[in-house]
């Protein structure tokens, strides 16, 4: 017997219907503003746009806009934080495809180097513009942002740590952030040393470098 205080379940069911409808077109609202831009990004080479642009070449309202973002800097965030997501999960497939622990976190450290190298003739405006001042203005928003490539990061310490190809004092999840950080920042620099007749410092490098502040003895010596 149904309670009076509760809904019937042809209601509930009707309810959480609707509610999965409104969802998945908020979704498909929110990504194509998302698209759009993104390709006005990639045209322009800059994330120097404006919300009526991305409103017009989405084909929604501006009013929709608003629904979906609070401005311009909610939306490029979102697009920040999506492309670090999806970096994560190219890191995730790379890894992988190895089997043994620690050639897992190699393979997504060197891949992570090689993906934070600039390309000279490619503009990342979201990296290289907007990544900067939203470190000195929003750094919550940063450290939030890469999340998904930490977690990933402190999984694959934790699985060579148990597998003891780790340091016995190795904090998984403290190690991976400073290997993240120092690999994406020597990554970014290296490009602008400007020192002539110099190799340029490579992922194989960068990776030994890191390596030896956590990587057990044994098997650093195997590799």
């Amino acid at each position: 017997m149904t309670s009076p205080s509760e809904k019937p379940a042809w209601k509930q069911r009707a309810v959480e219907r609707s509610l999965h409808t409104a969802k998945l077109r908020a979704e498909q609202r929110v990504q194509r503003f998302l698209d759009a831009a993104q390709v006005i990004i990639t045209e322009k080479g800059t994330t120097d746009f404006t919300v009526q642009e991305v409103v017009d070449r989405s084909r929604q309202s501006l009013r929709s806009f608003y629904m979906q973002f609070d401005g311009k800097h909610e939306l490029l965030l979102a697009l920040f934080e999506d492309a670090l997501a999806r970096t994560a999960d190219q890191l995730r497939a790379a890894a992988d495809g190895r089997t043994q622990p620690l050639d897992k976190l190699r393979t997504a450290a060197v891949l992570l180097f090689e993906l934070c190298r600039p390309d000279p003739d490619t503009a990342r405006p979201l990296f290289t513009d907007f990544a900067p001042q939203l470190l000195i203005s929003h750094p919550g928003h940063v450290k939030t942002a890469h999340e998904p490539m930490l977690t990933l990061f402190t999984e694959l310490m934790e699985a060579a740590c148990e597998a003891g190809q780790l340091r016995s004092e190795v904090a998984p999840r403290r190690i991976a952030a400073m290997l993240m950080q120092t690999l994406m920042f020597i990554a970014q620099a290296a490009a602008t040393s400007g020192d002539e007749g110099q190799q340029p410092i490579s992922a194989d490098e960068a990776w030994d470098f890191c390596a030896r502040g956590f990587v057990h003895r044994d098997d650093r010596a195997q590799r």
